[in-house]
């Protein structure tokens, strides 16, 4: 069974007085104003809105504050317009303060636009008309990409399993059309183009993520990236366990070796012409994690088909980009292996045997994904790529020290700094994290060339642990940066802002900002 593909609505520019337009619903913005002494002040229109403000004779937020409405960013107020405009339904989302720029935040619009769209399942066409810089500098651009990107994100459902649709459910939005001033203009029709390629890279993620662990084991997820890769013109190549014990993989071979189900490494390549930098992508594709003989707690378990979120999130990115074609040649390394708990699974003190030959002790199977990313990094690096970005799963360190939403990223500070500055772009928060010297003492074997996890340290600076372990594998001259996304790839909540329950799609849209600033910058 092939996972289920979650189809994102159709994305369009208009430049129709949205009181006229034939949509199901129109959706415009408010902001909230602070009265005296902070007290809750009157509504505030936002731009767009003028023309339906006239068709209601100016009464539009008076009638939104009797329904509740207070202009919060993401708060949503439904209201039947009755014959006043062409569309039945208007719908007013909160955008926070009024900005002090032409519009608000990128990301505020994208989480509103998200939060407007997703409350208005059962609605077919659904028009925005949002408030949109019109700069000429590149906030003009990123305002209407990030509408763009919130309002596919927001419809986003997992298709999921049922037997039978749930009584009540109502499909979601299938057409959006964004109001701009010219729908003709070409940088605006490449920027809602490149906004569904870059949703769908997010889509198929989630997909992945949300798919159920026994119906997405290596060798099928393995083939299904190969599919994917292979129809978006990217060349493929898929090492099985003969291949990879043949080439030495000892690390993802001791992780997988505990599994019916035998590991794969899939390599994805997009070389342009004329490209002058080269990038390595790497993800963890730990399809389901145990624990293996270092067995995890029960409760929550089941969260650990997310594992290979990353590996999910790089295979996606590598079909962004063949389509995107930005300038710069990347290679992807995704090891993939299911760490069970068998006769066979690798075990605490035992020695292993990298595919750089250096040699791993290991004391924690649960820390199985710098294993298997070892591995790959090796392999990526005989490459001698100007760059290596690897994402990963990889610590409950990660979720103590940042939280849910703030991946942390370690590795050569200046790439470093421009992760963290494309995620702040797309509104996927990074922080910088240290690489400290005595936690690589700490790591020291008495029978090996590193531990696989400090000695005596337990859980302490864990996230920095494996940032430590990993840097022992990068080649010398190659700068890197490593994204932990044990957090922010999961949401267990209620779909809020951009994200929906369960993969997030994190980091897909930070990877393809950062191969743009890499492509245009080197």
């Amino acid at each position: 069974m092939t996972t289920p593909t979650t189809a994102l609505p159709s994305l369009s520019l208009a430049d129709t007085d949205p009181a006229d337009l034939t949509v199901d619903a129109v959706v415009i913005g408010v902001h909230s104003q602070e009265g005296a002494e902070g007290a809750a002040g009157e509504l505030l229109l936002a731009s767009g809105a003028e023309s339906i403000a006239a068709a209601f004779d100016g009464k539009l937020t008076a009638t939104l504050a009797l329904l509740g409405a207070t202009g919060g960013a993401g708060e949503v107020t439904k209201l039947a317009t009755l014959g006043t405009i062409t569309a039945p339904v208007l719908v007013a989302v909160g955008l926070g303060g009024e900005p002090s720029g032409a519009a608000p935040a990128p990301d505020t619009l994208r989480r509103a636009t998200a939060a407007a769209v997703r409350a208005l399942a059962g609605a077919q066409q659904v028009a925005l008309a949002l408030p949109l810089s019109d700069d000429a500098d590149d906030n003009g651009a990123l305002t209407l990409r990030a509408v763009a990107e919130g309002a596919a994100l927001g419809a986003y459902r997992f298709a999921g399993y049922k037997g039978k649709p749930a009584v009540g459910r109502k499909n979601p939005v299938s057409a959006v059309s964004v109001l701009v001033p010219d729908a003709k203009e070409a940088s605006a029709n490449a920027e809602v183009k490149r906004a569904s390629v870059v949703t769908a890279a997010v889509a198929r993620t989630r997909d992945w993520v949300n798919a159920p662990a026994n119906l997405l084991r290596p060798p099928s997820f393995a083939d299904e990236i190969a599919a994917v890769a292979g129809k978006a013109g990217l060349d493929v190549e898929v090492l099985d366990e003969k291949a990879l014990t043949e080439g030495g993989f000892g690390g993802i071979l001791a992780v997988g070796m505990g599994s019916a189900a035998k590991p794969r490494l899939v390599k994805l390549t997009y070389t342009p012409a004329q490209a002058t930098t080269t990038v390595a992508l790497i993800g963890k594709g730990i399809t389901f994690d145990t624990g293996g003989v270092s067995i995890k707690p029960a409760q929550g378990m089941w969260e650990m088909k997310s594992d290979m979120a990353g590996a999910a999130a790089v295979a996606s990115v590598m079909v962004a980009i063949a389509e995107l074609k930005p300038s710069v040649a990347v290679t992807a390394y995704i090891p993939i292996a299911e760490n069970m708990l068998s006769g066979d699974a690798y075990r605490p003190g035992d020695v292993v045997t990298m595919r750089s030959g250096k040699r791993v002790e290991v004391l924690n199977t649960d820390a199985e994904g710098r294993m298997i990313l070892a591995d790959a990094i090796s392999l990526a690096c005989e490459a001698q790529p100007d760059y290596l970005i690897e994402t990963s799963t990889l610590t409950g360190g990660q979720v103590i020290a940042l939280g849910k939403r703030i991946a942390g990223v370690m590795g050569s500070d200046a790439l470093a700094q421009r992760t963290k500055a494309a995620g702040e772009l797309v509104g996927e928060p990074t922080w910088p994290m240290p690489l400290p010297d005595e936690i690589r003492k700490s790591m020291e074997s008495d029978v090996a060339d590193i531990l696989q996890v400090s000695a005596g340290m337990e859980r302490a600076g864990h996230m920095l642990q494996g940032g430590v372990f990993l840097r022992e594998f990068v080649a010398e001259g190659v700068q890197w940066a490593h994204i932990d996304i044990a957090g922010p790839s999961f949401h267990s909540g209620e779909a809020t802002g951009h994200w929906s329950k369960g993969g997030t799609g994190v980091p897909v849209r930070t990877l393809v900002a950062l191969l743009d600033d890499l492509a245009a910058n080197g």
